[in-house]
């Protein structure tokens, strides 16, 4: 499953023949490889035998996998797994399945690791209860150490652990954030510790550890006993220009004497930007693919287009553009306006930090210009997840749907929908809800999150390419010439609400069926008059989506006028509202009688074709057709 793409290679260990049969369908699911002793039998070429002890079979393959998966005994797990733990930095995540199935717990490196996500995934798949001890989750907060993961930053120094601790105590931390996005402040809970800014006078006791969030490389002062961490969003953008044959090695020492000179940190770095005829330019590719950065190039004309401090007329009759350094950097920090992106671009001169500097060495002369972007770079490729969510019952999701939702980086939906999937939230999640009515700007805001690079579940309440909303996110992306691949995109089905409604009443989907919305917000409604009409004429059985809503009242009285015409009068219906939810209404009645109960936008109505009967309260149409017709 590409959902536990970021956790592999993954290897489980059984050692029983009942934690074999557990583990084994999820290494399926999950394309992890299940080890099991020479004396239980192989199942399929999914699982591989251990020869000797299991503690030195794990040294030999621990290197190899970035999760492991125990069905053991937790205390025998810590035993074998101690003499090889290094660094929660480094260390793979560690799951133990309780060997009954009733439990997933998050045992190691549950933040950098991602154990406590995982295990998460894993409860969903088996159906289980995930167990994770940790602080950060209990408070609904976002760990410190893994906050920027989702938004591409780059860690740097600090007191982790301090910060760590003063989180899970309550205490106040101040976070002086200057660059990077706030979207993780926007989604924090009301009680969360975090002060942002700089205190008042007199206040500055009050503080008990500090978050910098900024592209500036603070100097912590030795001695403090003031915990203190850094994170670096990506928001610098490196403009070059050099003379051609300029090396790898003067290119980068130039940048980092540049960076210490304005105390930039170049953690910080984004990208670098240069002149098209640059882009074979040895030393910068050869910078670029070191330091895995994209390179950005442009054409002389786009970059004539730049207003910058300092033109040169000799760069101009060099290359076509007075500026390269200087204006590459103004263009590179405003890519995403340019490549696709929202925003407003007047003034891109402003982003430039550093103007143009130049270092020359021998016969090699380089010119670095900084500027800085509004947005940073994450480096990532988005992905949307277009999530049905089935008719509101979590029991009633497919356990796909349940992963897709909680391993997102971002989650959109309608109010309501978002309320009944909460419990598969994850701490430090973007969550965002828009109205009915506005399932376009939720989609557009949904492919605006992953081509930055985010990951977004978008939650349609039954399946999503039902009356959902999978179809607006795909002409919304073929409206900007999608190329099929970045963003990429999943579709998780779920259980639609005419499937949810039939098992409610019986079988009334038994023969052929058809399914009309009468909602004419997007479909005018001679159109679904003559679907209507076409579907009574057909003695189709029918399911009707949006019946009724408060201003929209008469669509409902139209279609049982047109059914009437083609249907008897005692033709079985059933009103089905919030299917499987707390507030489930269900209400077996006729074609004629069906306008005397309460219908509304949460109701499902299932008219039954000239072959479907009642009996003993459930609705049921024959498979046999001709022989039951009346």
């Amino acid at each position: 499953m590409t959902l536990f793409a970021a956790f592999k290679p993954i290897a489980a260990i059984a050692t029983t023949p009942q934690s074999t049969q557990l583990l084994h369908p999820l290494c399926q699911s999950l394309t992890a490889t299940l080890y099991v002793p020479e004396t239980l039998s192989l199942i399929d070429s999914t699982t591989c035998h251990y020869q000797g002890s299991l503690k030195n079979h794990l040294a030999t393959i621990w290197a190899e996998n970035r999760a492991f998966i125990f069905c053991l005994a937790t205390g025998a797990v810590i035993r074998l797994i101690a003499p090889l733990l290094e660094d929660k930095a480094s260390d793979p995540a560690i799951i133990v399945v309780e060997p009954t199935g009733q439990y997933v717990i998050s045992l190691c490196s549950g933040h950098q690791g991602g154990a406590d996500r995982l295990a998460q995934l894993i409860a969903q798949q088996l159906n289980a209860t995930p167990i994770i001890t940790g602080a950060s989750h209990s408070l609904n907060l976002p760990a410190i150490d893994i906050l920027g993961l989702p938004f591409g930053w780059r860690k740097g120094p600090g007191d982790w652990t301090g910060v760590s601790h003063a989180i899970a105590c309550q205490k106040r931390v101040q976070v002086i954030q200057e660059a990077g996005s706030k979207l993780w402040q926007d989604n924090l809970p009301q009680n969360h510790p975090f002060y942002f800014g700089f205190p008042e006078i007199g206040e500055n006791n009050l503080i008990e550890a500090r978050v910098w969030i900024s592209a500036t490389k603070r100097k912590f002062a030795e001695g403090s006993t003031l915990p203190k961490v850094q994170w670096y969003p990506r928001v610098l953008w490196v403009g070059i220009g050099c003379i051609r044959g300029t090396s790898q090695g003067l290119i980068e020492s130039a940048i980092e004497k540049i960076f210490q000179k304005y105390h930039l940190a170049t953690e910080a770095i984004a990208g670098i930007a240069t002149i098209d005829i640059k882009a074979d330019e040895v030393g910068i590719v050869e910078y670029c693919q070191e330091k895995q950065y994209p390179l950005l190039t442009y054409s002389s004309d786009v970059l004539n287009t730049i207003k910058v401090p300092n033109p040169s007329e000799v760069v101009k009759e060099e290359v076509g553009t007075p500026s390269v350094a200087e204006a590459a950097a103004i263009y590179g920090a405003n890519y995403w306006f340019n490549y696709g992106g929202s925003g407003d671009k007047v003034g891109l001169e402003k982003s430039l930090l550093v103007t143009k500097q130049v270092v020359k060495s021998d016969n090699e002369a380089v010119t670095v210009a900084i500027a800085q972007s509004q947005l940073e770079y994450t480096g990532k490729e988005g992905k949307i997840y277009l999530v049905g969510m089935g008719p509101g019952s979590l029991e009633q999701m497919t356990p796909a749907a349940k992963t897709a939702i909680n391993q997102a980086d971002a989650i959109i939906g309608y109010s309501l929908y978002l309320e009944l999937i909460q419990s598969l939230q994850r701490p430090g999640q973007i969550v965002e809800s828009l109205p009915i009515t506005k399932e376009k700007e939720r989609a557009q805001r949904a492919i605006y999150l992953a081509k930055w690079g985010l990951s977004v579940a978008v939650i349609s309440s039954g399946d999503c390419g039902i009356y959902g909303m999978a179809g607006l996110v795909l002409e919304e992306l073929k409206n900007i010439n999608w190329d099929g691949k970045n963003p990429s995109i999943e579709v998780f089905p779920g259980i639609t609400a005419l499937q949810a409604a039939a098992a409610r009443v019986g079988t009334p989907l038994m023969h052929d069926f058809c399914a009309i919305s009468l909602s004419d917000l997007l479909t005018p409604w001679d159109v679904i008059k003559k679907r209507l009409e076409a579907a009574a004429i057909g003695d189709f059985v029918t399911a009707l989506y949006n019946p009724r809503s408060q201003t929209r009242q008469n669509q409902i009285i139209e279609a049982q006028t047109i059914f009437l015409q083609h249907r008897n009068h005692q033709t079985p219906v059933a009103l089905v509202r919030c299917a499987y939810r707390q507030d489930e209404n269900i209400i077996l009645t006729n074609l004629q009688e069906m306008l005397e109960h309460k219908i509304d936008m949460l109701t499902t109505v299932l008219i039954g074709n000239s072959s479907t009967f009642s009996h003993q309260n459930w609705m049921i149409t024959p498979r046999g057709y001709n022989q039951f017709r009346r």
